[in-house]
């Protein structure tokens, strides 16, 4: 009767329709009772209402509650989650360049005021270290905002020809296939099953178990080098260490391989998290990102000098984005085509600013790349003071891995050909 009820009920989940989904508790519900039977804001509406004091984990079930619940319907599978930091950049962006727009003094406060509150959300998150969309939701659409701009409001002046339109356009799209190129992994190390091989019997209890079962007396499946993490639970061995045992992982990680504590797994060759693409740039990946970097600032550069040259015809490109007279028709606006002009002007700025970033990123990977570091393996060599660094710190040389400037950039062009699925097997099992 059991697997007959166990069976009925897989049937009943797996026939959801496109309103419905499973929610936490692993219940059947539907998106439009998401507002109604909650009964965590019940408990703490009560509480406050009656002046209680609100329990520990009251506001987090709470808010777990409501991530649950906002769901939008899809046609696979039942309505799915909708991640709300990618709300914030669709509402932002677009509201804060209407307002630098509408004077020549808000467009210095706002856009120095954007990247400064996306810095500050960054140092947030990166403190907690958790994971967010919000980086690649502000990403992807500036990118599309930018596009859509170009088309709605450049275009239409006369000055951009069919041919620029195919470039700008193949610059996006190409800089969109190489993200995707990116996102579909990083090299993760995955773990050698050969490792999984022995049943150890021990007298401590688990944590979750009732002591006086069994005689205390726990029967557990572990991998013989878990014994070795569980003796020294929480330490991660140094880069140089004979077993570099990763035990969050459960995988021996190679030379040159780090964990990364934002996805939670073990990357070949770690250079960095990106929140830009929301992934780690690995062993698998670093060259379609640097490919990613490239097509990006080679489209925008374009974009901008398009922008500006049809917004101030009269102007150079280069004095067009610092001066650029009557954009903003004596600080308001006396025409729809001088509210464009300004809106056009604060793109190409906010473009700029992200531009100038992007560079930057990009000549610190080609710089690592040509002496053969890594972004993670720079801070810790900067960290211990066991590298040369000039330039500010823009140029660290650890001598490590360092075979000149042509066999450093072989090995970094051919590196994602040479990936093995498989972490080796530790030398003290063998």
């Amino acid at each position: 009767m059991r697997r007959r009820r166990g069976t009925a009920s897989e049937e009943d989940e797996g026939a959801l329709c496109c309103c419905e989904y499973l929610d936490g508790r692993g219940q059947r519900s539907h998106v439009a009772a998401s507002c109604c039977d909650c009964e965590d804001l019940d408990e703490a509406c009560d509480r406050w209402m009656t002046r209680k004091p609100q329990k520990p984990d009251s506001m987090s079930r709470l808010a777990a509650v409501v991530t649950d619940r906002i769901r939008v319907p899809w046609l696979w599978g039942g309505a799915r989650r909708l991640e709300l930091s990618i709300i914030p950049p669709l509402i932002l962006l677009p509201a804060l360049l209407h307002l630098a727009a509408l004077h020549f003094l808000l467009g210095p406060v706002v856009l120095t005021a954007l990247p400064g509150l996306v810095l500050w959300y960054y140092y947030f998150t990166h403190r907690k270290k958790g994971r967010t969309l919000f980086f690649l939701s502000l990403a992807l659409f500036s990118l599309f905002y930018m596009y859509f701009l170009f088309i709605t409001e450049v275009l239409p002046r006369g000055e951009v020809g069919v041919a620029q339109l195919a470039a700008v356009t193949a610059g996006v799209v190409l800089t969109l296939a190489a993200m995707v190129h990116t996102k579909k992994g990083p090299g993760v190390v995955r773990p050698n099953p050969s490792d999984i091989h022995s049943t150890v019997t021990y007298g401590g209890p688990l944590c979750d178990r009732d002591p006086a079962v069994d005689g205390a007396r726990q029967e557990v499946v572990m991998t013989a080098s878990g014994r070795d993490a569980s003796r020294a639970e929480g330490a991660e061995p140094k880069e140089g260490g004979q077993k570099n045992w990763c035990p969050m992982c459960r995988a021996v990680r190679p030379p040159r391989a780090g964990h990364c504590r934002i996805c939670g797994v073990c990357v070949r060759r770690l250079d960095h998290h990106c929140v830009w693409i929301n992934s780690c740039v690995g062993q698998a990946n670093h060259r379609s990102f640097l490919l990613t970097l490239l097509l990006f600032l080679l489209t925008s550069l374009y974009g901008i000098s398009l922008v500006l040259r049809s917004v101030c015809p009269h102007q150079n490109v280069l004095t067009a984005l610092i001066y650029c007279p009557g954009v903003y028709s004596q600080y308001r606006y006396e025409t729809p085509d001088t509210e464009a002009s300004a809106l056009c002007f604060t793109c190409a700025w906010y473009s700029s600013i992200v531009t100038g970033g992007l560079l930057h990123l990009l000549v610190l990977q080609l710089v690592n790349a040509s002496y053969n570091v890594t972004e993670r393996e720079a801070r810790v060599a900067l960290r211990d003071k066991t590298a040369r660094s000039a330039c500010w710190g823009l140029i660290v040389d650890t001598g490590v891995y360092s075979r000149g400037f042509r066999g450093n950039w072989a090995e970094f062009m051919t590196m994602g050909d040479n990936l093995n699925p498989l972490s080796p097997t530790p030398t003290h099992l063998v």
